[in-house]
């Protein structure tokens, strides 16, 4: 059904297609403070030429493709954000194309995520934070194995106030029990 791939440079003109007339709090959503409203391509190429794809970079940003058209859908981050501990992030997180939403997709690209983090990268705790409304991704999180960590109120200003963010995360053995 889906498959990830290493994101090119070339492909950062869906990111920009995807975020055309959504808000400055839609963007805020998927991407943190890392970029400003309205994103344009010369903010996707700064982040993806001097983060993601500089030397020695802990930074994997994956498109997220159909199998059976080749079609880019989403994109999703995975970070090394402790190396002592061998802790990742998942972060930036978006199906772009609103037809392929509430299909299962973003469940299965997890499982997926998840796996390259814990077999390829080694982690053995893999977090993520999602704000508190985000009602079908922490169900979406919660049924690849995510438990809710630590409760954050007021950690991102947006245009109708503050907003609060769960910490959530999975372990390498909860991982392997939830997969036998």
């Amino acid at each position: 059904m889906i498959k990830l791939d290493l994101f090119e440079k070339e492909n950062l003109g869906k990111i920009i297609e995807w975020n055309v007339n959504k808000s400055a709090d839609d963007l805020l959503q998927w991407a943190g403070p890392i970029y400003n409203y309205p994103l344009t391509l010369a903010q996707a190429e700064n982040y993806f030429s001097n983060e993601a794809k500089k030397n020695n970079s802990n930074i994997f940003v994956y498109k997220i493709r159909l199998i059976n058209t080749g079609q880019i859908i989403g994109t999703v981050e995975l970070r090394e954000i402790d190396k002592n501990n061998k802790i990742g992030k998942i972060c930036r997180f978006l199906i772009g194309e609103k037809s392929n939403r509430g299909k299962g997709i973003g469940t299965k690209v997890l499982k997926e995520v998840i796996r390259i983090g814990f077999e390829d990268m080694k982690f053995q705790k893999i977090k993520l934070g999602v704000f508190d409304f985000n009602h079908s991704a922490i169900k979406c999180y919660e049924n690849t194995g995510f438990t809710k960590e630590k409760f954050l109120a007021n950690v991102m200003k947006s245009s109708t106030g503050y907003w609060n963010l769960y910490e959530m995360a999975i372990s390498k053995v909860e991982w392997r029990i939830k997969n036998e």
